[in-house]
Order: structure tokens, then C-alpha cells, then sequence
């Protein structure tokens, strides 16, 4: 367990940021040494914060180092992103090109750029640059014979406009019923 010597001010300071900071993790880095300061057990202060014990060891050592404003720092170890240099060229692809599904966006995405990435950074990636899902279906083989459309149009021509006409005129009041929907009770 390392051993800190806090100072009034300080402990002062971290209880208003950890309360007042606009970073969440920064008022969890806060709330820590805070709890620290007023001389709980490390595992008490894990269990409290949510956090693991090697965690709260890294949040003392900033603190040791740099005081309250190194746990202001948020420095993160990540690699940058590579397919957001190709975001344009991607974009423009599947705006003319959209794809049906998102492992055949991967595919394109690999066979374009020679990325390689899992289904769920190619759909993070296609809804960062604005891409949707639309939900589709099939139009049923039936709507696109002949007869049918003959019978849709005759019934339209000679049994619909001729009652929507008299209603237009004021002859006749058209009610229309719509199906009622389902509702559950999600209690």
C-alpha cells in the first residue's frame, strides 16, 4: 500500500472536484483519492468506487506524481482508428453501392482498403459516418402478375373513384376503418 501525506487543500480539492469535475472519470479519479484521504482500506475504496485494486494503485501513483492535476489528464493509449482515412473514399462507395448487410460492408471494406475488421467496428464505423439501417422485404411474387394488377386497377376505375367522387361532391361520407394495433402491457 503506498503511503500519501494530503494536505488540506488538497483534500479540500479533491472533495469539490469529485463532485464538480465535467469528466465522469476524472470525478471516479477524485472521489478515490478522496476516500483515500480520509484513510480507508484500499479494498474498501474499490468495492466503494467500482474500481479494481490495480486501478486505485494507478490513480495513487498519478496523484504521487503530479498531484491533483495529473489526475485531471486524461491521456489514453489507443491506436488511431485507420479506416477513418479512407472514410471518404468509403463513404462515396456505399453511398452509390449500399451494402445489404454488414458482413458484406466488411468485405467491401477489405477488399478496398486491405483493413481488416470485426462486424462490430465495420457497423460502428458505417453508423459514425452517418450510414442507417433500413429494414426491408421481399415484394411478393403475387403483387406482379398480370391478373392481379388488371383486378387492382378495374376495382380502383370502376368501384373506388366513383365513391370517392360522390364524397368529394357531398353526396356520400366515406369512413374509413384502420385495424387496431396491439398494445401490451409492458408492467
Amino acid at each position: 500500500m503506498i503511503k500519501i501525506e494530503f494536505k488540506e487543500d488538497d483534500i479540500n480539492n479533491l472533495e469539490w472536484e469529485r463532485y464538480n469535475h465535467p469528466n465522469p472519470n476524472v470525478q471516479r479519479k477524485m472521489e478515490a483519492l478522496y476516500l483515500k484521504s480520509q484513510n480507508l482500506s484500499h479494498k474498501m475504496i474499490s468495492k466503494l468506487c467500482n474500481i479494481s485494486s490495480v486501478t486505485l494503485t494507478t490513480y495513487v501513483k498519478q496523484y504521487r506524481d503530479g498531484g491533483i492535476d495529473r489526475l485531471k489528464l486524461r491521456i489514453h493509449k489507443g491506436k488511431a482508428n485507420e479506416l477513418n482515412s479512407h472514410a471518404e473514399s468509403l463513404e462515396k462507395y456505399f453511398t452509390d453501392n449500399p451494402p445489404t448487410s454488414t458482413k458484406e460492408a466488411l468485405k467491401v471494406i477489405l477488399d478496398r482498403t486491405g483493413i481488416k475488421r470485426g462486424i462490430t467496428q465495420v457497423r460502428d464505423f458505417l453508423k459514425r459516418n452517418g450510414f442507417k439501417y433500413r429494414k426491408t422485404a421481399a415484394i411478393p411474387g403475387k403483387a406482379i402478375d398480370d391478373e392481379f394488377i388488371a383486378k387492382q386497377n378495374d376495382f380502383k376505375e370502376n368501384e373506388l373513384e366513383p365513391v370517392l367522387n360522390e364524397a368529394k361532391s357531398g353526396i356520400r361520407e366515406i369512413f374509413l376503418w384502420m385495424p387496431p394495433t396491439s398494445c401490451k402491457d409492458h408492467s
